[in-house]
Formats: structure tokens, sequence, C-alpha cells
């Protein structure tokens, strides 16, 4: 795959996982934290503003590799 293929579809992919996370997490907070106390609240989005680290961290990685030698 080309390296502009490829940072192109992961340009894409960072920028549809935080808008999907985005929302999901808010849906969430809406849905169950509506009665919660101001400690849940934090704890919630303090999870959940880190937690969508991990696969941003996979898609990134998958960009830095490198490309296979062409025999």
């Amino acid at each position: 795959m080309p390296v502009r293929l490829k940072k192109l579809i992961g340009t894409f992919l960072l920028v549809a996982l935080v808008i999907i996370y985005a929302l999901v997490a808010s849906i969430v907070a809406v849905a169950q934290l509506s009665e919660s106390g101001p400690w849940v609240h934090f704890l919630f989005f303090l999870l959940s503003g880190l937690l969508w680290v991990l696969p941003a961290m996979g898609i990134i990685k998958w960009l830095m590799l490198e490309p296979r030698a062409k025999r």
C-alpha cells in the first residue's frame, strides 16, 4: 500500500474514531449519569477521556509500520 494512501486512510480513521467515540460517550453520560453525583461524573469523563487513546494508538502504530520490501 502506498504511504500516502495509508496516511489518508489513517487520518480518516482517527477523525472517525474521535467523532464516534465522543458521541457514544456523550450518549452514555446523558442516559446513565443523569442522577449521579459529581464524583461519578468526574470519574466517567476522566476514564472515557483517556480510553479513546488505546484504539488511536493502534491506528498510529499501524501508520508507522514500514512497508514490506518487494521481492
